[in-house]
């Protein structure tokens, strides 16, 4: 291989020749932030050139070539390994040149045509000095040819060649050809290259290889991709236009490379990583020394079921009713897992194995799998290889639809039994577990299920999950609550225990005013919505613990219905109590910390005395002294096991980090509640009901805005000046450069002060989240457990950092304990002018870090 340093007139000049885009590059890419940054180097360069100054020059970057198959004596074509990018660019920039001047100087005009961007003498595709590859070769010839009466109204090739007109216009008018030759003699001989080239027989796969490992980052598609067409040497083009560019057009390369995985899978390889997904692959075609026709074969199943493949990705495709309806279920709990199993449905539906009628009972048990271990309270953690090892372990001997719900029943698949999931269903805390679209779905389900002679449109109806019995009673409802206290529960644990069961949640887009009211008040507002469920609970007389009892019971009937059971005698493990999730969180208990029996029991959903009994009689456990009363006292009924001889428990407990107070309880500052607990062991960033943050401050005449909703919530439980300084607190956030998004919930709502773009969900940071207080003065929530998966905040010290700051306002006082967690504040602080200033501070201070961190 030969390196030198060269410029693109020297590159491209002279005599014809042809720089060809294999077909296993990427298509076209180039954005308008990269374009942009390239103007600015091209018009710095156009100034020295004013300015008489020639040392200067900047560089641009590497171009590799490689001898074309095609290449010949009088026409020499070369293979651009790397550099298409580049290559593209700069021919778009000179063809939007030579446009821009055409009427000016024509001659010129031409001169640019034929020296940079066409052979003039040759024909069809060597007519072009620059071949893209065939999916962009339309767009890139159309403009090459010279001004289209119709440009193509999209894809990146245009974009790019409109940029370059639309800037020129901007810097040099709409005449100026001198200033337009300036800027043509920067870019064909001020930016500078590397052009390695290689010679003839040497391994331009290689080549290709090493480029990935040395920061060109491509895909396992990518590299894939490369490494077919590279064995396709004679039947490649045929092969590209037939199967593999239909297949590009239809999928990003995200969804490609997820396809090629799956195909791996479904052919028997259920260990292969998507990662190692290209190195797999390659290693098989080796081994076995594949031929051409053997890699069209390969290609050819690919691209038929990249046809499957889009029916999990867009459900709406599928033509059969059943089958669309459980994948849009399927698709809207987001169960990318199952995708093996799936594929394997309807890729033997189409070999004509199985009908639609038992590839949607199949896919029903499937449903059933994943909602009864998410109520269940099953962690997610071996999906992956349970639907993974699916296609290898099907058994051959029974029907494709009974075979796949036997290994789903299979031992350690832990799929719940009626049993199981109606205890759950009564006393497990629903809410705090899965994702916040999971919980929706199955509430829809629910609703469904009544069977109402109005359905209510779900895909248009502004529903959010709700509290019956609200997250923080007042006191009517707590001292309904003390009605039904047994056994020296009080009205508060009895209200913890319950409040996030399935019984007392529904859903509803009702207004906020009646959201922490008396049940009395609620009822009138329920009786009005359409929704069965809703109806049912607004004829209910009183909302306590026996009526949200009764109505778990009533789910629970619905839901052993709607989702079928798993089968019996298949080897499956009797399982007890799933003290499992006990341990695991016990064991996540953060330094400093503590919680009571109820609160365990609370995020268990168990009962107090079971939790203590098994906290007593399980030796091993982690943390087990951790759990104290309610009070913050050592249990008179704690023993150590002779296995955790751990001597004197408050001593342990301080060299825990745990405080006391002067009457020598447990700092209650310290306390992890359930919701905490729940948050230890979060799968995925839950937050305001699963509602993204939306820019939203507009609306129609009457209609009240996200913005207008939150502070007239905030309005109602907080005082003037608390909702003043909320106010300013949110203008100063946006002088600083950020956005204020809010949820769009309607009984509670929630404000985000977010960093970065603004109404894209995803791609910005935040460190805020401010909610009304729903009767009890609102609260702001510091996202510790968001921010330690979002940089720069994955190491601890900024993190902690940010704790010491919020400390620093007067009333504040998180414990360093909750540095994973989402610990809040009273809002009212903000009240103080010294306050407001210091989180302006540590706002700013924020920003900055996050800024730093993405320059």
């Amino acid at each position: 291989m030969q390196a030198k340093e060269t410029v693109f007139a020297d590159l491209v000049q002279g005599r014809a020749q042809q720089f060809q885009v294999p077909l296993y590059q990427r298509t076209y890419s180039w954005t308008e932030k990269q374009l942009r940054q390239l103007w600015s180097d091209i018009l710095e360069q156009a100034e020295l050139i004013e300015r008489g100054e020639k040392a200067s020059t900047h560089f641009l970057g590497s171009v590799v070539l490689a001898p074309s198959p095609q290449n010949e004596a009088t026409f020499p074509r070369w293979l651009v390994v790397d550099g298409q990018q580049r290559l593209t660019t700069l021919s778009l920039a000179l063809a939007a040149i030579r446009d821009h001047i055409k009427d000016a100087e024509p001659d010129e005009a031409e001169r640019i045509g034929e020296e940079y961007l066409v052979n003039k003498r040759k024909s069809g595709n060597d007519h072009f000095r620059l071949l893209p590859t065939q999916a962009d070769r339309r767009q890139f010839a159309a403009h090459v040819r010279g001004p289209l009466a119709e440009q193509p109204a999209d894809g990146s090739v245009a974009a790019a060649y409109s940029f370059f007109r639309r800037k020129l216009v901007e810097t040099v008018g709409p005449t100026g050809p001198r200033d337009a030759f300036r800027i043509e003699q920067a870019i064909t001989s001020r930016l500078t290259l590397v052009a390695v080239t290689a010679e003839r027989g040497d391994n331009v796969h290689r080549i290709f290889e090493s480029l990935n490992n040395t920061g060109l980052k491509l895909s396992q598609a990518d590299l894939l991709r490369n490494y077919l067409f590279m064995r396709l040497s004679t039947h490649g083009e045929r092969v590209y236009e037939t199967y593999w560019l239909p297949m590009q057009d239809s999928l990003s390369n995200e969804e490609l490379e997820q396809l090629m995985w799956l195909q791996q899978v479904l052919d028997g390889d259920d260990r292969v990583r998507r990662q190692d997904l290209y190195a797999a692959q390659q290693q098989r075609f080796e081994r076995g020394e594949a031929s051409e026709p053997e890699i069209e074969a390969y290609i050819r199943e690919l691209h038929r079921r990249a046809a499957l493949f889009r029916r999990l990705l867009h459900p709406e495709e599928e033509p059969d009713v059943s089958v669309r309806a459980h994948l849009q279920r399927l698709d809207a709990w987001q169960a990318q897992v199952t995708y093996p199993a799936l594929m394997l449905l309807l890729d033997r539906r189409e070999r004509g194995e199985v009908d639609s009628s038992d590839t949607a009972r199949a896919m029903s048990y499937v449903e059933s799998f994943l909602v009864r271990r998410m109520i269940c309270r099953v962690p997610t953690n071996n999906l992956n290889r349970v639907f993974q090892a699916m296609p290898g372990q099907l058994p051959l001997d029974v029907p494709v639809a009974d075979g796949l719900r036997q290994l789903l029943s299979a031992e350690n698949r832990f799929w719940p039994t009626d049993g199981e999931l109606r205890e759950k269903i009564r006393t497990a805390p629903f809410y705090q577990f899965g994702r916040w679209h999971q919980r929706k779905m199955v509430l829809q389900r629910l609703e469904e299920s009544y069977g109402h002679p109005e359905p209510v449109d779900f895909a248009a109806a502004q529903l959010t999950i709700e509290h019956v019995m609200p997250q923080s009673p007042g006191d009517e409802w707590l001292r309904m609550l003390a009605e039904d206290t047994t056994d020296g529960e009080n009205a508060e644990d009895l209200h913890s225990r319950l409040q996030h069961t399935l019984g007392n949640l529904t859903l509803t887009a009702v207004n906020s005013e009646l959201s922490n009211h008396p049940f009395e008040r609620k009822q009138d507002l329920l009786q009005g919505s359409h929704l069965e469920m809703n109806q049912r609970i607004a004829a209910t007389e009183r909302w306590g613990t026996e009526e949200i009892l009764a109505r778990a019971d009533e789910l629970a009937d619905r839901a052993i219905a709607l989702w079928p059971a798993p089968l019996r005698g298949v080897g499956r493990a009797e399982r007890s109590r799933d003290w499992q999730l006990a341990h695991q969180v016990l064991a996540a208990l953060p330094h400093g910390t503590w919680t009571s029996y109820g609160d365990l029991a609370a995020f268990l959903g168990s009962g107090a005395q079971a939790v203590g009994n098994h906290l007593a009689n399980t030796p091993g456990l982690v943390n087990a002294y951790r759990v104290l009363t309610s009070e913050g006292k050592v249990s008179d009924g704690f023993r150590w096991t002779p296995e955790n001889e751990g001597g004197d428990v408050r001593t342990r407990l301080i060299a825990d980090g745990v405080r006391f107070t002067v009457n020598g309880a447990a700092d209650p500052a310290r306390r992890l509640t359930s919701d905490e607990l729940a948050l230890l062991v979060a799968e995925d960033d839950d937050r305001a009901d699963g509602e993204e943050a939306e820019q939203r401050t507009s609306a129609g005449q009457g209609e009240e805005t996200r913005a207008d909703r939150f502070f007239r919530q905030l309005a109602t439980d907080d005082s003037p000046a608390t909702v003043d300084a909320v106010r300013a607190i949110f203008a100063r956030w946006e002088e600083l450069g950020g956005w204020i998004g809010y949820g769009a919930g309607h009984v509670t709502t929630s404000a985000f002060l977010m960093l970065g773009e603004a109404g894209a969900p995803g791609r910005g940071i935040w460190p805020l989240t401010l909610y009304p207080g729903g009767g009890r003065g609102g609260t702001a929530e510091v996202v510790f457990q968001y921010l330690a998966a979002r940089e720069p905040f994955t190491d601890r010290a900024p993190r902690a950092e940010l704790l010491s700051r919020l400390n620093g306002l007067e009333g504040v006082d998180i414990p360093e304990g909750k540095l994973t967690l989402r610990p809040n504040f009273r809002l009212s602080v903000l009240g103080k002018d010294h306050n407001s200033e210091l989180l302006t501070e540590t706002l700013s201070w924020f920003r900055d870090r996050w800024e730093e961190r993405n320059s």
